[in-house]
């Protein structure tokens, strides 16, 4: 990074193979790195953006207060977010190869990316959802107030919990049937969670002093 202009610059971001080097204050920025992992920023328009977030192949810069985004990298793993609405959006999360931008209120969300780590969401009911958690190749929504749950994303990577027992409760064995055949999805009872941890082939769900995990067996 020795050809980098670092002046003005207040934060740092990464993905696994480029950097961002953020001025806020100007609305502009410097990449470098992979140019097919976002290392390359030099027609991205920062002026005005609130958030930049990332996963291992793409950067996302969110403009919440215009409710719009520019997204860059590999456009098969998020790189591309051309056609989605991010009005309303209150954060962005991401695993391996996907995006998920969550609209909290309205309880709502768009997808993008690859589908096999739930790039498609466009038939899942985000209603109630408080909490969204991820590891690398799955999502985990919480729906606290209700004490339910479900997975999505890669199933060798923790997007499949069906038949996961939480402190006994009991969990139900059917999948969602509208959810992509890449992702499945069950609801349960999480009525004691404290609270979820990932890792990058498992997650575990923490309630009371027991815990509960879902490795990449599923």
């Amino acid at each position: 990074c020795s050809d980098v202009d670092f002046s003005n610059v207040t934060h740092i971001y990464s993905n696994s193979r480029a950097f961002v080097a953020l001025k806020k204050d100007l609305g502009q920025a410097v990449c470098w790195g992979d140019s097919d992992h976002g290392g390359d920023c030099s027609d991205v328009d920062f002026s005005n953006l609130t958030d930049i977030y990332s996963n291992e192949f793409a950067f996302v810069a969110l403009k919440k207060d215009l409710g719009r985004a520019v997204c860059w990298g590999t456009s098969q793993y998020g790189g591309n977010c051309s056609g989605i609405d991010f009005s309303n959006v209150s954060d962005v999360y991401s695993n391996f190869g996907a995006f998920v931008a969550f609209k909290k209120v309205l309880g709502q969300a768009v997808c993008w990316g690859n589908s096999d780590y739930m790039g498609d969401c466009s038939n899942v009911d985000f209603s109630s959802v408080t909490d969204i958690y991820s590891n690398s190749a799955g999502f985990f929504f919480l729906k606290k107030g209700l004490g339910k749950a479900f997975c999505m994303g890669n199933d060798r990577g923790g997007g499949h919990c069906s038949r996961v027992s939480f402190l006994g409760s009991s969990l139900s064995s059917q999948s969602n049937s509208i959810v992509p055949t890449s992702t499945i999805s069950t609801s349960g009872e999480f009525t004691s969670v404290a609270s979820i941890s990932a890792t990058w082939g498992a997650a575990a769900c923490i309630a009371a002093a027991l815990t509960t995990t879902w490795p990449r067996s599923g």
